[in-house]
């Protein structure tokens, strides 16, 4: 189906977040919208709420208030253990941090998602098998499938270790890619080679892409660019 004829893939309204009941909101959002296939570069500054944002639309965190809509899907007439379900069927998510399993070997990670998923792990069975779309994942992020398939994930360095948590998120072609300051520890020229791959495997697969990060000379990689403090109110009161 042509991707206009899709819903989006992320629309947020009304959205109002805060961590506790006590507390002022972090996130005041009125209108959201990501179009299927679209690859958004969303800048925000150190403890501007990017991290927050990603955790309301993978379903992580509740709002306190506003409706979040992901590829058709009402977030919030989810329960808490549907919306696990949701996010490992649906979403690819890349973290700041990685998140792969130190002891468990390259291969596992990448294919992990199909675990949890039965329907991550049909769509993988479609384009060629688990370890067949595991390992062409790992040679178009830039990695040598046959040399780091069997090595721990810890074993590896912070660059291979982030084309190997892309690969994971991508694996069974998820929706819409969630990507929280991935390229952090990157020097310039790695950054954008990875971001250029990053982002034609996104179009290759129909995924569309939210990139966040606090780095602003990335915007030109993208379709659209947004800057947090421009739609939170929140950060918009605050640098007024």
């Amino acid at each position: 189906m042509p991707a206009t004829l899709l819903p989006p893939a992320l629309s947020l309204t009304g959205l109002r977040f805060s961590y506790t009941a006590r507390q002022p909101d972090v996130i005041v959002l009125d209108d959201l919208t990501v179009r299927a296939g679209e690859r958004i570069f969303l800048r925000g500054a150190s403890g501007s709420g990017k991290s927050t944002l990603l955790g309301l639309v993978a379903g992580i965190l509740e709002p306190r208030d506003g409706e979040i809509e992901v590829l058709g899907q009402s977030m919030n007439a989810l329960t808490a253990s549907g919306r696990d379900a949701f996010r490992a069927a649906r979403l690819g998510v890349i973290f700041q941090m990685f998140n792969l399993l130190p002891y468990l070997p390259v291969g596992e990670n990448v294919t992990l998602p199909c675990r949890f998923s039965a329907e991550r792990a049909r769509r993988a069975r479609a384009a060629g098998g688990l370890q067949v779309e595991a390992r062409r994942l790992l040679q178009r992020l830039g990695l040598d499938a046959d040399a780091v398939w069997s090595r721990r994930a810890a074993s590896l360095s912070v660059g291979q270790q982030q084309r190997v948590a892309a690969a994971r998120a991508l694996m069974g072609r998820p929706g819409l890619i969630l990507a929280d300051e991935p390229t952090s520890a990157l020097d310039a020229d790695s950054r954008d080679a990875f971001i250029r791959l990053l982002r034609d495997e996104c179009t290759a697969s129909g995924a569309a892409l939210l990139f966040v990060s606090h780095d602003g000379g990335l915007t030109g990689q993208f379709d659209r660019a947004l800057d947090l403090k421009s739609i939170n109110i929140v950060q918009s009161a605050e640098t007024a």
